[in-house]
């Protein structure tokens, strides 16, 4: 009658396919395949929240992994969508220093992707509330980390994990994900944590649109003194690389998360082939587009 979810944002996402795949007579896996098979309904989802991250309790999307084909894909339907989830922050005081951290930087990575988005015209009001909900997980990440029974630090991420993907900060623009797709390409064939991969990703993402499209410079700085406290007075290229600095410092000091792919025994043997997903074997429109080199390169960048 009902398919019950307890635990992190793959839990929720397996589930949230499991209760699609209830409901047809194919495999699962075939919701991904191209041409996409579509839905034919879904028995009803309640999750229980253990893990401040993915956002799944709030949203109707799914991520799920084939290791046999090294695939990660994802897809958005409204009728996975749960219909209750409990969230309550004491769930999570015992998760780990480490999944915290790494899913601070995928509650980030969330935000990010819809902050840096390459439509025209601006909303003065979701712009600002991005940021809140960035500085959000600034503040309360490291406090969650070195008091794991903080409840206001839990409530807070938790709350935060929610707001970054539940649809509202998008408010109708038209956007394209630029370091969650070759993210997914990093999980797929390693065994990466998807928060981590982000984080080792989004700082060289950022340099790289600074130097393919310089006119970006300014939205970077924006970010840097308005979620960092970089000093505005600054020329804009030198306070958004301030603002990357910033970034770093609180992914890789205060998070204590790995800074490259290097130290996780991780090569360039699999870049040319991950790349080529990630673009869907074209070219990917995101904020800055993304061909394959282009990729390949910030994978190169990571190492």
């Amino acid at each position: 009658d009902v398919i019950l979810a307890v635990g992190g944002g793959s839990t929720l996402d397996a589930s949230k396919w499991m209760a699609a795949g209830a409901c047809v007579d194919h495999d699962p896996w075939d919701f991904f395949q191209s041409p996409r098979k579509p839905l034919n309904g879904a028995l009803p989802l309640v999750t229980i929240l253990t893990l401040s991250a993915t956002g799944s309790e709030m949203d109707g999307g799914g991520v799920i992994s084939n290791p046999e084909t090294n695939d990660k894909m994802g897809r958005m339907e409204d009728i996975l969508y749960p219909r209750v989830s409990f969230l309550d922050p004491c769930n999570t005081f015992t998760v780990s220093p480490y999944q915290t951290a790494c899913g601070a930087a995928d509650i980030l990575s969330h935000i990010i992707e819809e902050y840096f988005n390459a439509e025209e015209g601006n909303l003065f009001m979701i712009d600002r509330i991005m940021e809140a909900l960035m500085k959000t997980v600034v503040k309360y990440a490291p406090i969650a980390l070195h008091q794991p029974d903080n409840y206001e630090a839990r409530a807070n991420l938790m709350w935060a994990s929610s707001w970054a993907i539940n649809g509202f900060i998008k408010a109708g623009k038209t956007t394209a994900w630029s370091c969650h797709p070759m993210e997914h390409q990093l999980s797929a064939y390693y065994d990466i944590t998807h928060g981590l991969g982000l984080a080792i990703l989004t700082p060289r993402w950022m340099k790289h649109c600074m130097k393919a499209q310089p006119e970006t410079t300014q939205k970077f700085a924006e970010f840097a003194v308005n979620v960092f406290d970089v000093d505005k007075n600054l020329p804009a290229a030198e306070a958004a690389l301030a603002g990357v600095a910033a970034l770093e410092k609180f992914l890789f000091e205060d998070l204590k998360l790995t800074s490259n792919l290097t130290n996780l025994k991780i090569g360039r043997e699999h870049f040319a082939d991950m790349a080529q997903k990630a673009v869907e074997g074209g070219t990917m429109k995101a904020y800055v587009a993304l061909s394959a080199d282009d990729v390949a390169a910030i994978y190169e960048a990571c190492l």
